[in-house]
């Protein structure tokens, strides 16, 4: 922990996201200090399959807190706690004893349990509507409890851990408190344990009747603490002479949630990363969607916890990867915003990125990917444009069942993520919801959050300053109400074939 003879206190956030691991250092009146990221690989086989070296991630969480370290010069005693935001649903299966992972880990992205899900539901038919009671989730290969039954399926060395009841299932957070912590804590929190789809919403714990369903052994799973508490402690790999305490862990999207002070009932964020997650505060009881949401858990803080309508898209963020990576059509993200200024006005092509299937709101896993629209004067500038234009389309939708589930009409978006830096996607966001859209002027909010977090925890923070030192460019609807009927007509259209209806 940070010694009195410090010259100054500071706060080590870890954000191990999908496609990398960032270290934010900030500082006791909430300013960011230093910032290191570093990539992993992202395996994808040939069936698409979607997966992540775990000891490569856990090498590069210590690998960033080096070098953030050294970057901003910090001396021994500085550092008074680490927080954890991560990846969420990405899930790792590792022997307690060995401390190793039985097998790669299977990415949130990731679609090769669909079959699985699919005969769970056709044995017992009744048992799919009683998971969104118990756990406020659909049944999808999308959240962790049926990648982990995949595992257990599928992997010698995980199903002869399980018989040697040495085995254990977690998350990315569970993970690194486990990896990281001197003790070797096996715990998770609620914000991401709510993600498995092997939690009982209402009371926090394991369920009994998720957990046999999956039939994943409840002594393979970690232990839910509370968001605040103390995991355990760190040297961070022998980087701080003393160990600090590991206090502040949340879900990447519920870290953004709170480092944009969405505490009120009806505040709202959305994340822009590989994928998006839009998220909004309804407060201490859940409230079940009716359309296509699932409902969650933000965090639990000083013995209350609070509850999250959610909506989470599978390929946002990723879709400029692709073109980049895949498609060659940009060399670099930030070559997106000139040609969509380049490209055919009139132009109307659309691109439906159900690359693995759709998630909320329609939650159709036998959707493909598509890109209708196309005449002869269609170019590279109107297909980068179709693209990138499904990033605010998908979010739009979104939003308006999140007002169908709640019965208000959204009037700001708080925003964050890489893509918000592209203005003209922005604007598109603010004129087809007809909501104002806030951009923070900080990127790393994931990181904020859970920074602020173990702020708290240490005595370090008494208000949530880091939130309270950031500015927000505001952009409003300017789109004819003719026009955004029209757009959205036209996506809707596109969608459909995407479905084949």
């Amino acid at each position: 922990m940070c010694t009195q003879t410090a010259s100054r206190k500071l706060v080590l956030a870890i954000d191990q996201s999908t496609q990398g691991t960032k270290a934010v250092l900030f500082d006791a009146l909430g300013a960011v200090v230093g910032k290191v990221s570093r990539l992993h690989d992202q395996l994808v086989s040939e069936a698409g399959w979607v997966s992540h070296d775990a000891e490569q991630i856990m090498t590069n969480v210590l690998a960033v807190a080096r070098d953030v370290c050294k970057h901003a010069n910090v001396r021994q005693g500085e550092v008074c706690a680490v927080g954890i935001s991560n990846q969420r649903e990405t899930c790792v299966a590792w022997d307690r004893e060995v401390r190793e992972p039985l097998a790669p880990a299977i990415v949130w992205q990731c679609g090769r349990a669909q079959k699985l899900c699919s005969e769970l539901a056709q044995n017992d038919p009744h048992m799919t509507s009683r998971i969104r009671k118990l756990s406020g989730l659909e049944l999808s290969p999308y959240f962790s409890a049926a990648k982990m039954a995949w595992l257990l399926r599928n992997v010698p060395e995980v199903r002869k851990a399980a018989e040697a009841r040495t085995l254990a299932l977690g998350t990315i957070d569970a993970w690194l408190i486990f990896k990281l912590s001197e003790e070797h804590t096996f715990a998770t929190e609620p914000s991401n344990a709510c993600r498995t789809q092997l939690m009982n919403l209402n009371t926090a714990q394991w369920d009994d009747e998720l957990c046999d369903f999956f039939a994943i052994p409840q002594s393979a799973l970690p232990q839910i603490y509370s968001s605040d508490a103390v995991f355990g402690h760190t040297t961070m790999g022998g980087l701080f002479q003393e160990a600090v305490p590991i206090c502040g862990v949340l879900g990447d999207s519920q870290a953004a949630l709170a480092a944009q002070n969405c505490l009120a009932v009806g505040d709202l964020k959305v994340t822009y990363g590989t994928g998006s997650s839009v998220m909004m505060q309804v407060g201490e009881k859940p409230v079940s969607s009716r359309h296509g949401l699932v409902s969650s858990i933000a965090w639990e803080i000083a013995g209350k916890r609070s509850y999250v309508l959610e909506g989470n898209l599978n390929y946002t963020g990723a879709v400029i990867s692709w073109l980049k990576d895949k498609m060659h059509l940009i060399g670099d993200p930030i070559e997106v915003e000139s040609l969509i200024a380049q490209a055919n006005p009139t132009d109307r092509t659309y691109f439906v990125p159900a690359f693995t299937g759709l998630g909320a709101p329609w939650w159709d896993a036998k959707a493909t990917g598509l890109l209708t629209g196309i005449t002869r004067t269609t170019g590279r500038a109107e297909m980068v444009k179709a693209c990138a234009e499904s990033i605010p389309f998908q979010i739009a939708d979104v939003i308006e069942a999140l007002e169908g589930d709640t019965n208000r009409k959204i009037r700001e978006i708080r925003v964050d993520g890489g893509v918000t830096q592209n203005k003209y996607l922005m604007q598109l966001q603010a004129d087809i919801t007809g909501s104002s859209v806030a951009i923070s002027s900080l990127a790393e909010l994931s990181a904020a959050g859970v920074a602020y977090l173990a702020g708290v925890s240490v005595n370090m923070y008494q208000r949530n300053v880091i939130y309270e030192g950031l500015s927000q460019t505001r952009l409003i609807p300017m789109m004819a109400s003719s026009e955004k009927k029209k757009r959205l007509c036209e996506w809707h259209r596109a969608l459909q074939q995407a479905r084949g209806a």
